[in-house]
Formats: C-alpha cells, sequence, structure tokens
C-alpha cells in the first residue's frame, strides 16, 4: 500500500504542572530533512526523538515540533535580584530622573537577569512524551496512508488510460505499417525506373524493420503491469515507482518516434499526458 510524503499529526499530554503539546508536519522531498524545535530543558533527548521520529516516518520534509506551556504553578526560571540591582544602580546613574519602573522593565531584559534552575528530566515525563510522540506518530501515518489510497485511485486510472490507449496503438499498427509499404512501393513507381524486385523487397523489409514497434509495445505492456504490482505491494516505494514511469517514458516516446503516422502519434501524445500527471503525483508518494 502507498503512502502519501504529505500528514499532520498533534498530540496534547496534561501533566500536573505543565501541558505538552507535539506536532509532527511533513511535506513531500526526495530525500529526508527533518527539522526539530524542542525546548533546551530536553535538549539532552533530542536525538533519540529525533531518530524516532526519522524511522517512523522515512522520507519528507519533516517538522518536528515539542512545546510545553506551564500552569503558573511551577517556573524555570527566577530573577537574579542581585543582578537586576546592579543594573538598575547603573541605569540610575546614566538617567536619574526615570522612573523606578522603567528602570526595572530594561533591567530585566539585561544579559543574566534571569537565572535558570536546570532539574534533571523527570522519568515519568519523559515517557509521557515518548506516549505523546508515539500517538502523533500515529496519527502522521494515518493521514498519510488515507492520501496514499486516493493517490492510487488516480494512479490506477492513469494506468488504464495508457493501457487502453496502448490498444489503441495496437489496433492501428497494422494499418500504419500497410500505410508504409504503401507509400514507398508509390514513391518507387514515381520514379519511372526499373529496380530489382527481390533487392527491393529485402530494402523495403530493411527499411519497415526500422519502423517496427512490437518490442516497444510488449516491454511497455510489462511496465504498466509492473507499476500496478508495485502500486498493490505492501511496501510504499516511490522511488521504484518513479523509475518504472521513467522506463514507460522510454518506451511511449520510441513509439511516437517510430511511428511515422499522425493517428498514432496522437495517441503518443495522449499517452504522454497521462504519464505526466503520474509523474507529478509521484513526487507525492513515500
Amino acid at each position: 500500500m502507498i503512502k502519501s510524503m504529505t500528514g499532520f499529526g498533534k498530540s496534547v499530554s496534561q501533566l500536573p504542572t505543565k501541558k505538552i503539546t507535539i506536532e509532527i508536519k511533513s511535506l513531500n522531498s526526495k530525500n529526508q530533512d527533518l527539522n526539530a524545535r524542542i525546548p533546551s530543558f530536553y535538549r539532552e533527548k533530542e536525538l533519540e526523538l529525533r531518530n524516532l521520529v526519522a524511522q517512523k516516518l522515512q522520507r519528507g520534509k519533516i517538522d518536528f515540533s515539542l512545546y510545553v506551556e506551564l500552569n503558573g504553578e511551577e517556573t524555570s526560571s527566577s530573577i537574579n535580584t542581585d543582578v537586576v540591582k546592579q543594573y538598575m544602580k547603573q541605569l540610575q546613574a546614566v538617567t536619574p530622573d526615570a522612573a523606578p519602573i522603567e528602570l526595572l522593565k530594561i533591567a530585566t531584559r539585561l544579559p543574566d537577569a534571569l537565572k535558570t534552575e536546570r532539574d534533571e528530566i523527570d522519568e515519568e515525563e519523559y515517557q509521557t512524551i515518548l506516549g505523546g510522540l508515539n500517538e502523533a506518530l500515529n496519527a502522521i501515518e494515518t493521514y498519510r496512508a488515507d492520501e496514499g489510497k486516493v493517490l492510487k485511485e488516480d494512479f490506477e486510472l492513469r494506468i488504464k488510460n495508457i493501457s487502453s490507449n496502448l490498444e489503441e496503438v495496437i489496433t492501428i499498427d497494422p494499418e500504419r505499417m500497410q500505410g508504409v509499404r504503401e507509400r514507398l512501393t508509390k514513391a518507387v513507381s514515381d520514379l519511372k525506373a526499373e529496380v530489382d524486385e527481390n533487392r527491393f523487397e529485402q530494402e523495403l523489409t530493411y527499411y519497415l524493420e526500422k519502423y517496427d514497434i512490437t518490442e516497444e509495445k510488449v516491454r511497455l505492456n510489462n511496465h504498466l503491469e509492473y507499476f500496478i504490482s508495485s502500486l498493490n505491494s505492501e511496501d510504499s516505494n516511490g522511488k521504484k515507482l518513479a523509475f518504472i514511469s521513467q522506463e514507460m517514458g522510454r518506451e511511449i516516446n520510441t513509439i511516437g518516434s517510430k511511428s511515422n503516422y499522425a493517428p498514432m502519434q496522437q495517441i503518443v501524445v495522449r499517452m504522454k499526458d497521462e504519464l505526466e500527471k503520474i509523474k507529478e503525483q509521484l513526487l507525492n508518494v513515500l
């Protein structure tokens, strides 16, 4: 089952003194591009959290954010009273007429006005974070799977359309080859020159072989079948599907260059149009 690289997952965990929110968003990308926003208090766990996200989501442009909202009963920062007093004393000397409240506003914004008391991460709290992360990851995986179902239906429609066009190519191919033969025969007769019939037939056969598209028709049909079987496999492999689509395009282009027949070239244009839609959507497949 294919999956989209586009998705969103969120979880909210309520602790006695804080609320922890985890959000994960992903968009399409050739490789994995993971950007993490984590409060400094949890930096020592960042690598482990990033690895969990990377292993689960595999590929895409991923934004992982962890937010902590304190409920007021607990704070990790406090005013560095001695430092603030020194700042206010110096500011008072520079601007003696300034109101104390204004000086206090300035002083609290200056370096070291606040001191952070860093405690060890509580294990129970960290387990809550891991649980929330798994919840968000499961949510984004569900989102990706649902998007994948929509993409799969679109791919099946495009492949069906290309297959139908290929059937048209197969149907009119004998007519095309007969037309090429007749044009060459007429061109030679218009020259009003005597030719060796055996030699002419040999040259005609050689010429017609250059326009033969039997191999291209067979290979294109095989690629179409392989695309569908890969689409229905258990793993989502967008890069594999992209490679198959490139091979499909190679055969379609060859059919177009060899056709030398307007009705068939019109069919080829339709196949190319369907294939371009497939390639565009494949950019979103995991």
